[in-house]
């Protein structure tokens, strides 16, 4: 019984919060062509820079593009946990 619910994931902490995230990167594909490994790919972006400038929640990070007749927008919901102040290299 044990091997029917590991192969199922009955029980399992954070399928469904993984199977809410897969779904959105198909709807959001589906709705701007972009392929869930650039948005991926983006996602990853976005919070390397931002980590250089603050802590942020990794885990309760949203990124989602909406669109309308016009034009894409990119909306995100980044947690911001501190801002560093005066540790930050900048480089050109």
């Amino acid at each position: 019984m044990e091997f029917l619910k590991r192969l199922f994931g009955v029980g399992s902490e954070g399928s469904g919060a993984k199977a809410k995230d897969r779904l959105r990167i198909v709807l959001i594909h589906d709705r701007t062509d972009i392929s869930p490994q650039l948005l991926d790919s983006l996602r990853e972006e976005i919070v390397s820079v931002l980590s250089k400038y603050m802590d942020i929640d990794n885990d309760k990070i949203e990124i989602d593009l909406d669109r309308d007749e016009k034009a894409v927008a990119l909306v995100a919901n980044i947690p911001v946990l501190r801002i560093k102040r005066g540790n930050v290299e900048m480089k050109d």
